[in-house]
């Protein structure tokens, strides 16, 4: 543990939340920064939004976020998704927002106004994703979290979805974010321990087209606002530890209507999968820093240089899970992106890819 704890004090902030704050609502306008991290403020409304719509277009510095020089530095906050605020409670919100520069075009930073172009054009054909979002944990001085200050805890083995003391580290943060997705609206499915002590799992979805994005970001914001919390550091490397660690990931489950019908779905599939190939660098280059790192045909993934696929196989590029294989329709896995890779950029390329070339 770190000798650094975390600032928040539980017992003198609770009766300040406590306190009747009228009609008056507080908005915290959050937003993807020039270098991939979450940034936010906060907002006073008059009184709840009843959508989108009636939130205000906000601005920021962008010279201090990697996002506009300092001679021309507005950047303007343009709200496209609300979901409820945990750490505030009552009728507080949350606010996902994209960023645009002053004549109108989306900044440098801004992938979700590309998705959701693709799709809007690509609506007809019903995508579904569901992102599996690997992380590991690290305390305040950089050490990962729970592991000996002057060592290294057994090998891998016992820690994928493990039970007991020294195979589960932060249980308790992690239960924190779970509970704090749910109460936000995220549509998180799930959650599990992974190979690596310390590194953990959830999974979000099944969401449709742009949707996907905005609930995977704003649980990764909850995840990283809660680790102020507990004195907690959650990483999105995808190599964190060099040597015989497994990295982390963000597997990327793909379908279709076609996919998803009995009769139809696997040669859907199969198409998909050809298209996908064809494409593998493009693909490559837009999924994630690093992740020439963690692809390296060891460790449960594939070669980065090499596109492969195949039924229940864990080190392809694209997987189709068992029993897709055996009724014959559902869904492929992606397992290329890496743990920090944009969730706009890897849907609308899936996407772009496999049904509108």
């Amino acid at each position: 543990m770190s000798n650094l704890i975390a600032t928040k004090r539980v017992d003198l902030l609770a009766p300040y939340l406590a306190l009747d704050q009228g009609s008056r609502i507080q908005a915290e306008y959050i937003w993807i920064d020039g270098d991939g991290g979450l940034r936010c403020k906060t907002m006073t409304l008059d009184k709840a939004p009843a959508s989108v719509s009636d939130l205000k277009e906000w601005n920021f510095d962008g010279s201090s976020t990697n996002q506009a020089p300092g001679d021309n530095s507005d950047v303007f906050l343009r709200p496209v998704a609300i979901f409820k605020d945990p750490f505030r409670g009552g009728a507080n919100i949350l606010v996902l927002c994209e960023c645009y520069d002053n004549d109108g075009t989306p900044n440098k930073s801004n992938y979700r106004a590309h998705c959701k172009k693709v799709m809007d054009s690509a609506k007809d054909t019903e995508p579904w994703f569901g992102l599996e979002q690997e992380y590991t944990l690290f305390d305040a001085d950089g050490q990962v979290f729970g592991w000996p200050k002057n060592g290294f805890p057994g090998p891998q083995g016992p820690y994928y979805c493990g039970v007991g003391t020294g195979k589960v580290f932060a249980r308790d943060f992690i239960e924190a974010h779970y509970r704090a997705c749910l109460y936000a609206g995220v549509n998180i499915s799930g959650i599990n321990a992974e190979v690596m002590p310390a590194q953990w799992e959830f999974q979000v979805g099944p969401c449709e087209g742009i949707d996907m994005g905005d609930h995977l970001w704003m649980a990764r914001f909850l995840l990283i606002r809660i680790g102020e919390e507990w004195g907690i550091k959650p990483s999105l490397h995808p190599k964190p530890l060099k040597g015989d660690w497994n990295g982390a990931g963000c597997h990327s489950n793909f379908s279709t209507k076609e996919m998803r019908t009995p009769g139809k779905g696997m040669a859907a599939i199969e198409n998909a999968i050809k298209k996908l190939e064809k494409k593998h660098l493009e693909h490559i280059a837009v999924y994630g820093e690093d992740n020439d790192q963690r692809l390296t045909g060891k460790h449960e993934t594939a070669s980065i240089t090499n596109f492969s696929a195949g039924v229940a196989n864990r080190g392809a590029s694209i997987r189709i899970p068992r029993h897709v294989g055996a009724q014959g329709y559902g869904y492929l896995e992606d397992r290329r992106p890496a743990s920090n890779v944009d969730p706009y950029r890897v849907t609308a390329i899936l996407v772009e890819t496999t049904l509108l070339n």
